[in-house]
């Protein structure tokens, strides 16, 4: 049963382990025995074993273990065990003894927090029949300063064990932190919904408001009650809950107001939820987003977000169908129609999801920006195209957040990189220290359009990555570039070139390359026609693209580029070992011959190798 109650509901464990501790004799044992047998024991062992409570003990029917401390100092390290292994923790005070509540806060609370047990905490007063009464002060009272400073402590309760006095509610209030837990959900501080929670609801909400008029109605209200919690609600429960909320939220603006003529607004669903977590409903809203895929960090679950098993030389692409639903949401959301999706617009799309994907590298500053800080459709476009190049299944799980209605599964040097996507040159030189990626779209010949991803490698990374067997298999081609200026830089090169190659004939995953000239406007260095003739010609690629980032001159490069992945054959290297293997095999087998044929239909990969010099007169 409660296997079932997990696969439906994404994010619910299968079961929940309780590890209870505190000083001696403040009642753990007795805790324990009485709720789970109703019956106050007349004797306890010093440690009771692991203890499971039946399944149906509660509601939720998730099953609870309930683990017994021992609280002897040679037995700290294995208190220590259980309680990192714990999903949440009781901790207990004695009602007649305050010491072992000063305790709390001067070592147990502490020590939770030494030991990195980040889980909820209920601390549990025992014994509270034998309480002075002469002494009596309020819960709150005796709590409130500790539950300021120590923020991790979800419950305070009560109880007696001897008078079975609020046993039951005590594992109850431990479960329910797990399985329903407050901390993802709302601020203590502020009072208010998280941001990933307000985000999740605002995604439940357009989902839910079938005809898109920013209300949800009385019809939809209702199938949205029946969706989450299997009942509809009645007339009578329809207005009562519009009336609590236009009573709390009367709204003086349009957008403020939680009722309008047409239904519950989006401001008045959040306060709904507010309002539930306000009086201790966390269950409420918990089912809400469990029904809708949700997992404890406010994600979508994994079972929900399809998984890519790629060979290492696939790469994914968006269908024309996920690309066309990207246009239209650009357009619905470039509210000016001026091609220019500014940084809050883009901040709007993805307000349903957990966090916008593209505030991070690699994606940060990876397309090209218009002048006014914004995104044109086709730099919005590129970023998708890299996202599901990079990672499928992150791509896909932003599609569904922003509410793609079709199936999301089946989505499919430094200036030479700064220039391709339209950075201003520098003069100053600055190395290359860690990848970078840049993408935008290259117009073709005939009106043809296709999207190109340049990555950005550091001199030092090419050894690193080419440990990996597979490393090029998902490259369609390889770029270096090298200074013109300087013969160093083309003898690092072409070192790498013949790295590159060589590993490709190899591992079999041979790519085709092409060398860029940067750094045009300098005299080039002697013989550096010749060399770059005899190494090019050597090995059966083409001659390097001169190019001058500093002037503005990238010779149709990145046309170039995709031309060359377009048509591999003309332009893979062949390094002299490479042609004795080819001729023994030729010898060997004259009959055999192999045929690579590659599925992807765009270009949406490029490993660009870059070996720029460091000079003082530094030029592009």
């Amino acid at each position: 049963m409660a296997k079932a109650a997990a696969a439906a509901n994404p994010g619910v464990k299968s079961g929940v382990r309780i590890v209870v501790a505190g000083d001696r004799g403040t009642g753990k044992s007795s805790l324990i025995v009485t709720a789970i047998s109703d019956t106050f024991p007349s004797s306890v062992p010093p440690v009771l074993p692991p203890t499971r409570m039946p399944d149906d003990f509660y509601p939720d029917r998730v099953p609870i273990t309930i683990i017994d401390t021992s609280s002897k100092a040679e037995d700290a390290g294995k208190v220590a065990e259980e309680l990192k292994r714990a999903d949440a923790v009781v901790l207990t005070y004695a009602c007649d003894r305050p010491e072992t509540l000063d305790r709390l806060s001067t070592f147990w609370l502490p020590e939770l927090r030494q030991l990195e047990v980040k889980v909820p905490v209920i601390v549990v007063g025992c014994k509270l029949d034998l309480r002075d009464e002469n002494q009596q002060v309020s819960l709150e009272q005796v709590m409130s300063p500790i539950m300021q400073q120590f923020r991790e402590i979800e419950t305070c309760i009560e109880c007696s064990a001897f008078k079975h006095i609020q046993i039951p509610e005590v594992f109850y209030y431990a479960q329910k932190a797990v399985l329903h837990p407050t901390g993802p959900l709302f601020d203590q501080e502020s009072q208010t919904l998280k941001p990933r929670c307000v985000r999740a609801l605002k995604r439940i909400f357009i989902l839910c408001d079938l005809d898109r008029d920013g209300a949800l109605s009385d019809a939809e209200l209702n199938e949205f009650q029946v969706k989450c919690f299997n009942a509809p609600l009645q007339p009578s429960e329809i207005v009562g809950v519009k009336k609590v909320v236009e009573e709390k939220l009367p709204g003086g603006g349009v957008n403020d107001r939680g009722v309008n003529e047409r239904g519950l607004t989006l401001t008045g669903f959040l306060f709904l939820h507010a309002l539930f977590i306000e009086k201790g409903r966390l269950e409420t809203t918990w089912t809400v987003l469990r029904k809708f895929g949700y997992n404890n960090d406010i994600k979508l679950a994994d079972e929900i977000i399809p998984s890519f098993k790629r060979a290492p030389d696939q790469s994914a692409e968006l269908t024309s169908e996920a690309v066309e639903y990207l246009r239209n949401i650009y357009e619905l959301f470039d509210s000016d129609n001026d091609n220019n999706l500014r940084p809050a617009e883009l901040e709007d799309i993805f307000s349903t999801a957990p966090e916008s994907p593209w505030e991070e590298p690699p994606y940060k500053d990876a397309a090209e920006k218009t002048a006014l800080s914004g995104l044109s459709v086709n730099a919005f476009l590129s970023e998708w195209a890299l996202m599901t190049l990079l990672d499928p299944s992150r791509a896909v799980e932003n599609l569904i957040y922003i509410g793609y209605p079709g199936d999301a599964a089946a989505a499919g040097k430094s200036a030479l990189v700064n220039s391709f996507i339209g950075r201003p040159f520098y003069d100053n030189y600055a190395p290359t220290t860690e990848e970078s990626y840049a993408v935008h779209v290259v117009d073709l010949p005939g009106g043809i359009k296709k999207t190109l991803v340049l990555r950005e490698i550091p001199e030092d990374g090419v050894k690193k990555l080419l440990l990996n067997k597979e490393s090029l298999a998902p490259c369609d081609i390889a770029v270096f570039v090298y200074d013109s200026s300087d013969q160093s830089s083309w003898k690092r090169a072409t070192e790498l070139l013949v790295e590159v190659a060589s590993h490709g004939e190899d591992t079999g995953y041979e790519v085709p390359c092409l060398i860029v000239a940067a750094k045009d406007d300098l005299n080039s260095f002697p013989m550096a026609i010749q060399e770059s003739t005899r190494v090019t010609q050597d090995m059966g690629i083409e001659a390097p693209v001169p190019i001058s980032s500093k002037m503005g001159d990238t010779n149709n490069v990145f046309r170039r580029i995709v031309t060359a992945a377009e048509h591999p054959h003309l332009s893979i290297p062949e390094t002299e070992a490479g042609r004795s293997r080819k001729q023994y095999n030729r010898l060997v087998n004259r009959s055999l011959m192999f045929v690579s044929v590659g599925a992807a239909v765009a270009i949406v990969g490029l490993a660009a190798y870059r070996v720029y010099a460091a000079r003082k007169n530094s030029s592009g």
